[in-house]
């Protein structure tokens, strides 16, 4: 009985546990798994954080060029014809991105 009571245990039994010894360590590689994420997860929770409130003062930003450009060329040629350039010439460069990430991607099929 050196090897754990094996010897005289019939067939069904040491099937019977070498299932259950199974679905152990298929639990315990989940759980690892599961662990490994996690960990990785919390490494990327702060830079994602900071990430996403660059974003938000880049887009103030962005808000603040194109309001500063509409208040200059209302001095131009009025309040109303300076915030609809602004706007279009706003909605030109967005179209623009939009069109130069489409065919990226295009490429990329």
């Amino acid at each position: 009985m050196a090897d754990g009571g094996t010897e005289d245990a019939p067939i069904g039994e040491l099937v019977g546990r070498l299932i259950d010894e199974g679905k152990g360590f298929a639990r315990a590689e989940a759980g690892l798994v599961r662990a490994q994420a996690e960990a990785k997860l919390d490494l990327f929770k702060l830079p994602a954080l900071l990430f996403a409130a660059a974003l938000l003062f880049v887009i103030a930003g962005v808000v603040v060029l194109c309001m500063t450009t509409a208040l200059a060329l209302a001095t131009l040629i009025g309040p109303l014809a300076g915030g609809l350039a602004a706007t279009l010439v706003a909605f030109a460069i967005a179209g623009g991105l939009a069109l130069f990430g489409k065919r990226k991607l295009d490429q990329g099929k």
